[in-house]
């Protein structure tokens, strides 16, 4: 009887390691899961662990924590006043941004979808979902296997939301006021709306075998900048600072086309004032730090499910944002706060804590995931994965230089060696920055005539890379007396 036992024991025993081993196994070679957070108009400067003390961001900070930081990742800019647009096409097409802005014609007429990031996943056999913002020409629910909520380029907004506030007593517009709409419209604040699909489609994906790839993008901190009372009364604009770069206007606004006509320049009154740019502040700060909640409940969501162990998350914006700085308030300029976006991501055999300089472009992250998935990287992708600076194996740049655009004619940059040559073609005005001694770009050296070779050197090597981007405009040294 006794022996009867023992070998049943051992038999279950045997069982029992047979299917841990066969567990382990199939974790091992399972594709892991690639989640992308996406924020929209989110500076570099606004995450806590990354030097602003001022914003409240315990999340972001734990990725920053426990995963890799790229602090020098850039969007190349846009082809017209909505950034955005731009941005999102270069990630789902994987092109540079006039090639770009060719390929989201075709996304309009539904051609070359097969050709897409998430088409490309589900050719590695993930399954694929998206919720949140859009803005891209190709039909989401053609391209994803499951889509949640497809909201628009940006929340409706209200006049009361612009021209503010000219002064303390001016208090008509309140973030938590759900009869502006926006954020509010359909009675629940949309950055909690994408997390709950977010959440749901985790929650189903963790009972299958296939690998996921979730393209999660929020609208915040995007104005209009609603959020509950509670995060508002987070943030007091006298215990805010004014940018170091802050003056009332830009003294560039019409030539850069980013003047007083611009819907994102009018959101602040003209001049900027202190106080205006503070409460901008306040209320972008308590969208950040709502948006940074949801997040909060995702993370929770992918680690309830048993699924941490074999996701690679990763956090970005489509750009970055001035707020007062430069006198200016949208993204429509080549200075770093509106080029400059946060990059984290975490995962297997992602080092912690760890911080890479090199610059890239946000639009890495497609190429990186791919790697990750397995899916080889079609010749048509000009995007390059950041897996060997994150493994330790490259040390500089997979890019000689950093391209910066604004419409066809509006704005030119180049970012090279911790210079960075900015271009206004329709006033041929240029300005000049040593991004290592000056990083705000106070100080511009176009005129010393210590760094005239310098803007040589530089223009030389913009105008090859409008070549190597497909730029049409010609720019002529002679215009800008070099």
């Amino acid at each position: 009887m006794m022996k009867n036992k023992v070998q049943t024991l051992l038999i279950l025993l045997l069982v029992i390691l047979t299917s841990c081993k066969e567990n382990n196994l199939i974790t091992k070679n399972k594709k892991p899961n690639i989640i992308l957070l996406f924020s929209d108009d989110q500076s570099f400067k606004d995450v806590h662990a990354l030097g602003n003390n001022e914003v409240i961001t315990p999340t972001m900070d734990k990725l920053v924590d426990q995963g890799v930081t790229m602090t020098h990742a850039y969007n190349m800019g846009g082809w017209n006043g909505a950034v955005c647009v731009a941005s999102r096409h270069m990630f789902i097409s994987g092109r540079s941004i006039w090639r770009a802005q060719q390929i989201s014609k075709r996304y309009a007429k539904s051609e070359d979808l097969d050709k897409t990031w998430p088409m490309l996943m589900q050719s590695a056999g993930y399954d694929t979902y998206m919720t949140g913002k859009w803005h891209v020409n190709a039909n989401a629910h053609k391209i994803f296997n499951h889509v949640g909520h497809v909201l628009r380029g940006m929340p409706h907004d209200t006049p009361e939301g612009y021209n503010r506030p000219r002064s303390k007593t001016d208090t008509i517009w309140q973030p938590w006021e759900k009869k502006f709409g926006g954020y509010w419209e359909g009675g629940k604040h949309w950055s909690e709306l994408v997390k709950e699909d977010a959440i749901s489609f985790i929650d189903s994906a963790a009972q299958k075998e296939k690998p996921f790839f979730m393209y999660i993008a929020f609208n915040a901190p995007h104005d209009p900048r609603q959020s509950p009372k509670k995060y508002v009364d987070m943030y007091h604009p006298d215990q805010i600072a004014v940018p170091k770069s802050f003056i009332p206007e830009n003294p560039y606004n019409e030539i850069m086309d980013a003047g007083r006509k611009l819907r994102d320049e009018r959101l602040a009154p003209f001049p900027r004032t202190e106080y205006s740019i503070k409460v901008n502040k306040q209320e972008y700060y308590a969208l950040t730090t709502h948006l940074d909640d949801q997040i909060k409940e995702i993370m929770k969501s992918v680690e309830k499910n048993g699924l941490k162990e074999n996701t690679y998350i990763f956090f970005t914006s489509d750009h970055g944002l001035a707020i007062g700085e430069h006198g200016l308030m949208g993204k429509q300029n080549m200075y770093d706060h509106s080029m400059r976006v946060p990059l984290m991501v975490i995962g297997p055999n992602i080092p912690k804590g760890k911080k890479i300089d090199a610059d890239i472009y946000l639009q890495d992250i497609m190429a990186t995931v791919l790697e990750l998935a397995g899916v080889q990287k079609p010749e048509y992708i000009e995007f390059n994965s950041f897996m060997d600076l994150i493994k330790g194996n490259k040390k500089t740049s997979n890019y000689a230089s950093i391209y910066g655009t604004y419409k066809e004619k509006s704005q030119r940059m180049i970012r090279k060696d911790n210079f960075k040559l900015i271009l206004y073609p329709k006033g041929n005005k240029l300005l000049l920055f040593d991004l290592n001694n000056d990083p705000n770009e106070l100080n511009d050296l176009s005129s010393n005539p210590e760094y005239k070779q310098k803007i040589k050197s530089l223009f030389t090597a913009l105008i090859s890379k409008q070549k190597e981007m497909g730029d049409d405009l010609i720019i002529d040294p002679l215009d800008y007396n070099l």
